[in-house]
């Protein structure tokens, strides 16, 4: 089998790029390209110790000290907190990236019987894998990006009506603007089974407009925001909040 020194070269230099770039863009990270460039450039070296009379073992460590000195090229050395960091990211996002592909491997090279696999001489071009690869990472860290604004705005919130406390997770909603009386107004899902007097605050949405439900409850504890008095409590089976019980006011951030 003839092997390419200058291929696999440029596709191992390829993929740390790639992987640099995306722990760059997952962590914010104000990081200059000919960094990013050169830590690929070492990681690519990788390469070359492949073709060294080693042990399995001494490939390992060799693999992993020039790993870390690829994030100290890219990403510097401030600190031992930051440098776990980005090396725990840098190696996430190899882990997710090999798995996919070596599941691609997996199922396009493979046949099987039962539990008997064989190789059916088909393999993962190159081409291929220069394609997929910023695919896949794209779609990663934009997944990691909604996830994080997802938990940015999740609270874990007690509303305290009477001497009864319902712990709901809290979604807050800076887009919710609904004002009764100067009060804010959080709106949920669940059964309206309290006795607490009722009153119908008027709501104009996107798809419409109408009454809604509410009680005045005596406090809101967000957890990590702070604790909210005078607050009306609205009740609708129609919303639509996810996983959260309750969608919160962007009063409570103090944000309108």
């Amino acid at each position: 089998m003839t092997v390419y020194i200058d291929g696999l070269l440029f596709l191992n230099f390829y993929l740390d790029f790639l992987l640099l770039l995306t722990c760059v863009v997952i962590l914010k990270r104000n990081v200059k390209m000919f960094r990013i460039i050169l830590g690929a450039f070492v990681g690519s070296l990788t390469i070359f110790v492949l073709f060294l009379k080693i042990t399995s073992l001494e490939l390992f460590f060799i693999k992993i000290y020039l790993s870390l000195i690829m994030c100290i090229v890219c990403f510097s050395y401030k600190d031992l907190k930051s440098f776990f960091i980005n090396v725990g990211t840098f190696y996430m996002v190899s882990i997710l990236l090999g798995g996919f592909l070596y599941f691609l491997n997996i199922t396009f090279s493979y046949k099987h019987k039962g539990m008997l696999f064989f190789n059916d001489g088909f393999s993962i071009s190159a081409l291929f894998l220069i394609i997929i690869s910023p695919i896949v990472l794209y779609f990663y860290v934009k997944q990691v990006k909604l996830f994080k604004q997802k938990i940015a705005c999740s609270f874990k919130t007690n509303i305290y009506i009477g001497r009864k406390i319902l712990n709901l997770n809290g979604y807050l909603d800076t887009g919710n603007t609904l004002c009764y009386k100067n009060r804010p107004v959080i709106l949920t899902n669940i059964d309206n089974t309290f006795r607490n007097k009722k009153i119908y605050i008027p709501y104009i949405v996107i798809g419409g407009s109408g009454l809604l439900e509410c009680i005045k409850v005596r406090k809101v504890e967000v957890i990590g925001l702070g604790v909210f008095e005078n607050v009306y409590l609205g009740f609708n089976k129609d919303f639509k909040l996810g996983e959260a019980d309750v969608l919160l006011n962007g009063l409570m951030k103090g944000e309108i």
